[in-house]
């Protein structure tokens, strides 16, 4: 059987999703003098450049990002059959004290955001955490983790799930699926 796919975001679109989250987090965020950003490795980080980027460019401000793997942290780090294979973090700043506005892509049940809330101890205590997410995949959650911001909600099953394409991945647009 052949897994259906169902384009659910594209650009421009997603050009306007990006720019009403910053607006959020200018809104929230004013200066950003005490807040920094995380993107949550492997695509979440992407979501993060671009975030910040746009951040930077509507404020003028050096807006400190980071990347953060939490593969080491993941309650089924032992569990699976194949190895996870980490990715790169990146951190060149302490976050004690901090703002912290750690993004992702997806958000379906949690356990990557308890892994990565785990993993930035590493760096300190931040003051706060908010949690950004491309798309929330509602009925999925097994934590009671919800995101301070959303681009978009999508109700999903259990077998379906969210693919994000971005340019930044060699995609030659940006492309959110929902796959059966």
């Amino acid at each position: 059987m052949v897994a259906q796919k169902r384009l659910i975001l594209s650009s421009p679109l997603l050009e306007i999703m990006i720019s009403r989250l910053c607006q959020q987090l200018i809104e929230n965020h004013q200066d950003f003098s005490n807040t920094l950003v995380m993107g949550l490795q492997p695509r979440g980080i992407f979501f993060a450049e671009r975030i910040v980027a746009e951040l930077r460019e509507r404020t003028g401000n050096n807006i400190l990002l980071g990347y953060l793997d939490a593969t080491f942290y993941r309650d089924d780090f032992r569990r699976r059959e194949s190895p996870l294979v980490p990715n790169k973090t990146n951190v060149p700043f302490l976050i004690e004290g901090k703002k912290v506005i750690l993004i992702d892509d997806v958000l379906a049940s949690g356990r990557m955001v308890r892994a990565a809330l785990d993993a930035m101890t590493a760096f300190g205590r931040p003051k706060v955490v908010e949690l950004m997410v491309l798309i929330d995949r509602r009925y999925n959650r097994e934590l009671p983790i919800d995101p301070d911001y959303s681009g978009m909600k999508v109700s999903t099953v259990e077998s379906q799930r969210v693919q994000v394409e971005w340019r930044e991945q060699g995609f030659e647009t940006d492309h959110i699926w929902l796959v059966d």
